[in-house]
Protein backbone atom coordinates (compact mmCIF):
# COMPACT_ATOMS: atom_id res chain seq x y z
CA UNK A 1 0.00 0.00 0.00
CA UNK A 2 1.21 3.51 -0.82
CA UNK A 3 0.54 6.03 1.91
CA UNK A 4 -0.18 9.66 1.13
CA UNK A 5 2.70 11.69 2.58
CA UNK A 6 2.57 14.72 0.27
CA UNK A 7 0.20 16.32 -2.24
CA UNK A 8 -0.44 14.10 -5.24
CA UNK A 9 0.98 16.68 -7.64
CA UNK A 10 4.32 16.44 -5.83
CA UNK A 11 4.44 12.65 -5.60
CA UNK A 12 6.79 10.53 -7.69
CA UNK A 13 5.26 9.04 -10.79
CA UNK A 14 5.61 8.12 -14.40
CA UNK A 15 6.42 10.82 -16.95
CA UNK A 16 4.87 10.94 -20.39
CA UNK A 17 7.86 8.95 -21.67
CA UNK A 18 7.34 6.42 -18.89
CA UNK A 19 3.70 5.87 -19.81
CA UNK A 20 4.70 5.55 -23.46
CA UNK A 21 6.68 2.48 -22.36
CA UNK A 22 3.59 1.15 -20.56
CA UNK A 23 1.50 1.73 -23.68
CA UNK A 24 4.01 -0.05 -25.87
CA UNK A 25 4.25 -3.04 -23.53
CA UNK A 26 0.47 -3.39 -23.31
CA UNK A 27 0.02 -2.93 -27.05
CA UNK A 28 2.58 -5.65 -27.75
CA UNK A 29 0.84 -8.05 -25.38
CA UNK A 30 -2.81 -7.18 -26.02
CA UNK A 31 -3.09 -5.69 -29.50
CA UNK A 32 -5.56 -2.90 -30.32
CA UNK A 33 -8.44 -2.55 -27.85
CA UNK A 34 -11.10 -1.09 -30.19
CA UNK A 35 -13.13 0.09 -27.23
CA UNK A 36 -16.05 1.06 -26.82
CA UNK A 37 -17.98 -1.47 -28.96
CA UNK A 38 -21.17 0.27 -30.16
CA UNK A 39 -22.96 1.33 -33.32
CA UNK A 40 -23.90 4.86 -32.19
CA UNK A 41 -22.83 7.45 -29.60
CA UNK A 42 -26.19 6.98 -27.86
CA UNK A 43 -25.54 3.25 -27.54
CA UNK A 44 -22.25 4.08 -25.81
CA UNK A 45 -24.10 6.34 -23.38
CA UNK A 46 -26.63 3.61 -22.61
CA UNK A 47 -23.82 1.13 -22.06
CA UNK A 48 -22.05 3.55 -19.75
CA UNK A 49 -25.09 3.59 -17.48
CA UNK A 50 -25.78 -0.13 -17.72
CA UNK A 51 -22.20 -1.15 -16.93
CA UNK A 52 -22.42 0.33 -13.44
CA UNK A 53 -21.83 -2.52 -10.95
CA UNK A 54 -21.92 -5.31 -13.51
CA UNK A 55 -19.79 -6.94 -16.19
CA UNK A 56 -19.84 -6.28 -19.91
CA UNK A 57 -21.37 -9.64 -20.83
CA UNK A 58 -24.53 -8.68 -18.91
CA UNK A 59 -24.54 -5.20 -20.45
CA UNK A 60 -24.33 -6.68 -23.93
CA UNK A 61 -27.34 -8.89 -23.27
CA UNK A 62 -29.35 -5.87 -22.12
CA UNK A 63 -28.30 -3.79 -25.12
CA UNK A 64 -29.15 -6.67 -27.45
CA UNK A 65 -32.63 -6.70 -25.90
CA UNK A 66 -33.02 -2.98 -26.64
CA UNK A 67 -31.74 -3.43 -30.19
CA UNK A 68 -34.00 -6.42 -30.86
CA UNK A 69 -36.97 -4.39 -29.63
CA UNK A 70 -35.91 -1.54 -31.96
CA UNK A 71 -35.87 0.99 -29.13
CA UNK A 72 -32.17 1.88 -28.94
CA UNK A 73 -32.53 5.60 -29.55
CA UNK A 74 -33.08 8.55 -27.25
CA UNK A 75 -36.50 9.58 -28.59
CA UNK A 76 -37.99 6.10 -28.20
CA UNK A 77 -36.59 5.55 -24.72
CA UNK A 78 -37.82 8.99 -23.71
CA UNK A 79 -41.39 7.98 -24.54
CA UNK A 80 -41.15 4.42 -23.21
CA UNK A 81 -42.70 3.48 -19.90
CA UNK A 82 -40.03 2.99 -17.28
CA UNK A 83 -41.38 -0.44 -16.28
CA UNK A 84 -41.05 -1.68 -19.88
CA UNK A 85 -37.50 -0.34 -20.08
CA UNK A 86 -36.62 -2.04 -16.81
CA UNK A 87 -37.73 -5.41 -18.16
CA UNK A 88 -35.66 -5.02 -21.31
CA UNK A 89 -32.48 -4.21 -19.38
CA UNK A 90 -33.03 -6.83 -16.67
CA UNK A 91 -29.83 -8.76 -17.62
CA UNK A 92 -27.69 -5.76 -16.56
CA UNK A 93 -28.77 -6.09 -12.92
CA UNK A 94 -30.25 -3.37 -10.70
CA UNK A 95 -32.59 -2.99 -13.65
CA UNK A 96 -35.21 -0.82 -11.96
CA UNK A 97 -32.56 1.58 -10.67
CA UNK A 98 -30.80 1.69 -14.04
CA UNK A 99 -34.07 2.20 -15.89
CA UNK A 100 -34.63 5.30 -13.80
CA UNK A 101 -31.10 6.51 -14.52
CA UNK A 102 -31.53 5.95 -18.24
CA UNK A 103 -34.79 7.89 -18.16
CA UNK A 104 -32.99 10.72 -16.40
CA UNK A 105 -30.30 10.69 -19.10
CA UNK A 106 -32.72 10.69 -22.04
CA UNK A 107 -34.73 13.45 -20.36
CA UNK A 108 -31.52 15.48 -20.18
CA UNK A 109 -30.77 14.73 -23.84
CA UNK A 110 -34.28 15.84 -24.80
CA UNK A 111 -34.25 19.03 -22.74
CA UNK A 112 -30.62 20.12 -23.05
CA UNK A 113 -29.47 18.63 -26.37
CA UNK A 114 -32.53 18.75 -28.61
CA UNK A 115 -32.62 14.93 -28.54
CA UNK A 116 -29.13 14.82 -30.07
CA UNK A 117 -26.42 13.65 -27.66
CA UNK A 118 -23.76 14.89 -30.09
CA UNK A 119 -24.72 18.47 -29.21
CA UNK A 120 -22.63 18.07 -26.05
CA UNK A 121 -19.53 17.73 -28.22
CA UNK A 122 -19.93 21.38 -29.30
CA UNK A 123 -19.44 22.55 -25.70
CA UNK A 124 -16.24 23.09 -23.80
CA UNK A 125 -15.19 19.81 -22.18
CA UNK A 126 -15.64 20.90 -18.58
CA UNK A 127 -18.98 22.54 -19.34
CA UNK A 128 -20.28 19.35 -20.97
CA UNK A 129 -18.89 17.29 -18.09
CA UNK A 130 -20.54 19.52 -15.48
CA UNK A 131 -23.88 19.25 -17.22
CA UNK A 132 -23.68 15.46 -17.41
CA UNK A 133 -22.72 15.25 -13.75
CA UNK A 134 -25.91 17.14 -12.99
CA UNK A 135 -27.97 14.20 -14.26
CA UNK A 136 -29.10 12.03 -11.38
CA UNK A 137 -27.38 8.65 -11.61
CA UNK A 138 -24.50 9.89 -13.77
CA UNK A 139 -21.28 9.90 -11.76
CA UNK A 140 -17.77 10.88 -12.86
CA UNK A 141 -16.87 7.53 -14.44
CA UNK A 142 -20.13 7.37 -16.40
CA UNK A 143 -19.83 11.00 -17.51
CA UNK A 144 -16.24 10.60 -18.67
CA UNK A 145 -17.09 7.37 -20.48
CA UNK A 146 -19.83 9.18 -22.42
CA UNK A 147 -17.58 12.15 -23.19
CA UNK A 148 -14.56 10.10 -24.25
CA UNK A 149 -16.08 7.06 -25.93
CA UNK A 150 -19.33 8.47 -27.32
CA UNK A 151 -18.38 12.07 -28.09
CA UNK A 152 -14.63 11.81 -28.77
CA UNK A 153 -13.78 14.49 -26.20
CA UNK A 154 -10.35 14.38 -24.50
CA UNK A 155 -11.11 13.24 -20.99
CA UNK A 156 -9.59 10.28 -19.17
CA UNK A 157 -11.85 7.63 -17.63
CA UNK A 158 -10.94 6.34 -14.18
CA UNK A 159 -12.22 3.12 -12.68
CA UNK A 160 -11.30 0.61 -9.99
CA UNK A 161 -8.78 -1.09 -12.28
CA UNK A 162 -7.02 2.20 -12.97
CA UNK A 163 -6.76 3.05 -9.29
CA UNK A 164 -5.58 -0.42 -8.31
CA UNK A 165 -2.85 -0.60 -10.93
CA UNK A 166 -1.60 2.91 -10.23
CA UNK A 167 -1.46 2.24 -6.49
CA UNK A 168 0.27 -1.13 -6.80
CA UNK A 169 2.87 0.46 -9.05
CA UNK A 170 3.58 3.09 -6.42
CA UNK A 171 2.28 6.01 -8.48
CA UNK A 172 -0.53 7.23 -6.23
CA UNK A 173 -1.75 6.67 -2.68
CA UNK A 174 -4.51 4.18 -1.98
CA UNK A 175 -7.00 6.88 -1.01
CA UNK A 176 -6.57 8.92 -4.20
CA UNK A 177 -9.84 10.50 -5.32
CA UNK A 178 -11.44 10.06 -8.72
CA UNK A 179 -10.69 13.62 -9.84
CA UNK A 180 -7.11 13.48 -8.54
CA UNK A 181 -6.42 10.28 -10.45
CA UNK A 182 -8.08 11.62 -13.60
CA UNK A 183 -5.92 14.74 -13.40
CA UNK A 184 -2.82 12.63 -12.70
CA UNK A 185 -3.18 10.70 -15.96
CA UNK A 186 -4.30 13.68 -18.03
CA UNK A 187 -1.22 15.60 -16.89
CA UNK A 188 1.09 12.79 -18.00
CA UNK A 189 -0.46 11.37 -21.17
CA UNK A 190 -0.45 12.94 -24.59
CA UNK A 191 -3.64 15.05 -24.57
CA UNK A 192 -5.51 13.25 -27.35
CA UNK A 193 -8.77 11.37 -27.06
CA UNK A 194 -7.39 8.36 -28.93
CA UNK A 195 -4.54 8.08 -26.42
CA UNK A 196 -6.85 8.37 -23.41
CA UNK A 197 -9.23 5.85 -24.98
CA UNK A 198 -6.62 3.21 -25.73
CA UNK A 199 -4.66 3.62 -22.49
CA UNK A 200 -7.73 3.28 -20.30
CA UNK A 201 -8.95 0.25 -22.26
CA UNK A 202 -5.52 -1.35 -21.91
CA UNK A 203 -5.54 -0.79 -18.14
CA UNK A 204 -9.00 -2.33 -17.87
CA UNK A 205 -7.80 -5.40 -19.73
CA UNK A 206 -4.71 -5.70 -17.51
CA UNK A 207 -6.78 -5.16 -14.39
CA UNK A 208 -9.32 -7.77 -15.37
CA UNK A 209 -6.76 -10.32 -16.51
CA UNK A 210 -3.89 -9.88 -14.08
CA UNK A 211 -4.19 -7.09 -11.51
CA UNK A 212 -7.08 -8.63 -9.64
CA UNK A 213 -8.29 -7.34 -6.32
CA UNK A 214 -7.43 -10.66 -4.70
CA UNK A 215 -4.59 -12.93 -5.81
CA UNK A 216 -3.00 -10.69 -8.46
CA UNK A 217 -1.16 -12.57 -11.21
CA UNK A 218 1.85 -10.25 -11.57
CA UNK A 219 4.32 -12.95 -12.58
CA UNK A 220 1.94 -14.80 -14.91
CA UNK A 221 2.54 -12.78 -18.05
CA UNK A 222 1.25 -9.36 -16.94
CA UNK A 223 2.59 -6.85 -19.47
CA UNK A 224 3.19 -4.32 -16.70
CA UNK A 225 5.22 -6.61 -14.45
CA UNK A 226 8.55 -5.06 -15.59
CA UNK A 227 7.36 -1.67 -14.32
CA UNK A 228 6.58 -2.73 -10.74
CA UNK A 229 8.61 -0.93 -8.05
Amino acid sequence: MVTRTQPLAQSLGQSLDGFAAWQHAMAQALGPMRWWPADTPFEVAVGAVLTQNTNWANVKRAIDNLRDADVLDAATLHEMEEARLAELIRPAGYYRLKAGRLKNLVRFIAEECGMDLAALADMELEDARTRLLGVRGVGPETADSILCYALDLPTFVVDAYTARIANRHGLVPEDVSYDELREYFMDRLEPRTAVYNEFHAQLVHVGNGWCRKKAPRCNEGCPLEPFLP
